[in-house]
């Protein structure tokens, strides 16, 4: 369920910052920051903390080679989707729903890759300690 859970909030942070709706944070700070500037900033800065939080947890759980990985193999399965023509890559919109997914996976499984490695082997992992 935590999984779940670090994968949910990561899309939502991605679907929140841009997505093919008129729902998105970039749409409508293009929109009113001339005459919303302080509530732009704030709501720019929540984003950004979200997305530090999320990239800092995952390059130090899984790395860059990590995140690289995971985004290839779902990558390879929306090709085997669109091979077996179970998908269709024309629609635009699909398209860029399809690209929040696959970076929402990587985000999720990094905030949660220590839940999955203890689940594989067994293993807590603890935060080095500078003394």
């Amino acid at each position: 369920m935590g999984l779940l859970l670090r994968w949910v909030f990561a899309f939502l942070l991605l679907a929140l910052t841009f997505n093919p709706t008129r729902w998105n944070y970039v749409r409508w700070a293009m929109e009113n920051y001339e005459t919303e500037t302080p509530l732009t900033v704030l709501l720019g800065l929540l984003l950004l903390i979200g997305y530090i939080i999320y990239l800092r947890a995952t390059i130090r759980s899984i790395g860059g080679f990590g995140m690289f990985l995971v985004l290839a193999v779902v990558a390879a399965l929306v090709w085997v989707l669109y091979d077996w023509n179970m998908l269709s890559l024309e629609n635009r919109d699909l398209n860029t729903w399809i690209g929040i997914l696959a970076l929402s996976i990587v985000l999720g499984i990094g905030l949660g890759w220590s839940i999955v490695r203890r689940m594989l082997s067994g293993q807590y992992d603890i935060d080095d300690v500078d003394d």
